[in-house]
């Protein structure tokens, strides 16, 4: 997400650090490659042109210009405005009122059904009873789709009536969240290929007879400036307050995460970039701006190994890693865990450093690379006994043949995973000495 972006901008403020003092033509040059970088990033042109104008006449002060470090003060100011192009501030969703309602809306493909399961099981794990409403009855399969995702999510579901039209579905599924005691009601409803004056009538007649707290656009991120009219469209149709940007992780150039809010007035709510359950995350302006201009997200990663990362057993393995008691279940307890956080590519985004510093292909090709040696390494300790697991030094030559023969893999992919986990035996070793000698030295400082 945002690559092609971030790799432009950050090569143009790496000249702009080479300054020492920066003039009128350094600072118009930059915003020049500033708006070259968002117009290829398929940013709307307006916002392009009025994000480099504001920046530009910010950079002109004398604070700017006359600056020690006049680079960090044009990055600061460009971080500023990012923030600002994206809404300022984290907005929530409105759960006020028993039940809360969320209306969600968009065209085919945009993602909404899966985003309305992903919402439900996001609130449920917050201790919320979450109703969903299948108001899909057009689309093949829609109220079906929904029923799977309710199954997983373990909510109850709403479903239409044979000749029940879609505002009476509303309002029933209305009255049972009320009479239910329901914290949360989504409905999820239906879609087309573009906005036409059929779905508007529909959707009006339906938020006349549910009136709901929150009337939720879900858009499709890799469709680029189609985006904005479609978000128009909606707005001026139905009205919004607020935005779920889907399919992040596809698209590169990420103009239409910058263009929506600007154009709108909408705030992003949240983001989706991945199809498991867990890939919906809050929208946090600061966050993103943060990681377009190389300075990573170690905020939001923290947040999402919380929500997947089991504490206990990630203490547990600290302490086996510390001991050196490390065996091969516990490695692959370790690539299970690291599975869950998602796509690496992903992560890639939210580390700061080096990480950023690299450039779209080859973050791809090292986390292409990483997720498929995990595949690997996962597959062949499955192919091993339990005795073998638990005493990895004592697998030799036949049985490495026989494990390897077992999952399809070759000898060299066996001998690979067994040096990769004795290197971390000897990794686990020079922590130990490490707090050895922390020990020694808190022990001799407190003399």
């Amino acid at each position: 997400m945002f690559e092609n972006l971030s790799s432009a901008l950050q090569k143009t403020f790496k000249n702009l650090r080479g300054y020492g003092k920066l003039t009128e033509k350094n600072i118009k040059d930059a915003m020049r490659e500033v708006r070259l970088a968002l117009l290829e990033a398929d940013v709307n042109f307006k916002v392009a042109r009025d994000f480099v104008k504001k920046v530009q006449e910010s950079c002109m002060g004398e604070e700017v210009m006359g600056s020690i470090t006049p680079g960090q003060l044009v990055v600061k100011r460009v971080q500023d405005e990012l923030e600002e192009l994206f809404g300022g501030a984290h907005k929530e969703f409105d759960l006020t009122g028993r039940p809360a309602s969320v209306m969600m809306m968009g065209l085919h493909g945009s993602g909404k059904t899966t985003s309305s399961g992903k919402l439900a099981m996001r609130w449920k794990k917050a201790g919320r009873r979450v109703l969903l409403v299948a108001c899909d009855i057009r689309r093949p399969a829609a109220v079906e789709q929904l029923m799977i995702l309710a199954g997983q999510v373990g909510c109850e579901m709403a479903r239409p009536d044979p000749g029940e039209t879609v505002p009476q579905l509303g309002r029933r599924a209305a009255q049972f969240a009320k009479d239910g005691n329901y914290d949360v009601v989504i409905y999820d409803t239906g879609g087309r290929l573009q906005v036409d004056e059929e779905l508007v009538r529909e959707l009006k007649e339906f938020e006349a007879e549910t009136k709901p707290n929150n009337k939720v656009l879900v858009l499709d991120a890799a469709i680029g400036q189609e985006s904005v009219n479609v978000a128009e469209a909606f707005k001026e149709a139905v009205g919004l307050t607020g935005m779920i940007l889907t399919k992040l992780d596809g698209d590169a150039r990420g103009g239409a995460a910058l263009s929506v809010h600007a154009v709108t007035g909408c705030p992003i709510l949240m983001t989706g970039s991945g199809e498991k359950m867990e890939d919906l995350e809050p929208f946090y302006p600061e966050r993103m701006a943060s990681r377009i201009l190389g300075m990573g997200d170690i905020v939001s990663f923290v947040e999402k190994a919380q929500g997947i990362v089991d504490e206990e057993e990630a203490l547990r393995m600290q302490e086996k890693l510390a001991k050196n008691q490390m065996d091969l279940e516990d490695f692959l307890s370790q690539i299970q865990q690291m599975k869950k956080l998602g796509p690496i590519s992903n992560l890639f985004d939210m580390m700061p450093g080096d990480a950023m510093k690299m450039d779209a292909k080859k973050k791809e090709a090292i986390a292409t690379a990483s997720e498929i040696e995990m595949k690997k390494f996962e597959s062949i300790i499955q192919s091993m006994t339990k005795w073998e697991r638990r005493n990895p030094k004592l697998i030799d030559r036949p049985r490495r043949l026989r494990i390897a023969a077992g999952c399809g893999r070759k000898l060299a992919d066996v001998n690979q995973l067994l040096k990769r986990f004795d290197q971390m035996g000897k990794m686990g070793k020079q922590f130990k000495k490490m707090e050895k000698r922390l020990r020694h030295l808190k022990k001799f400082t407190t003399k």
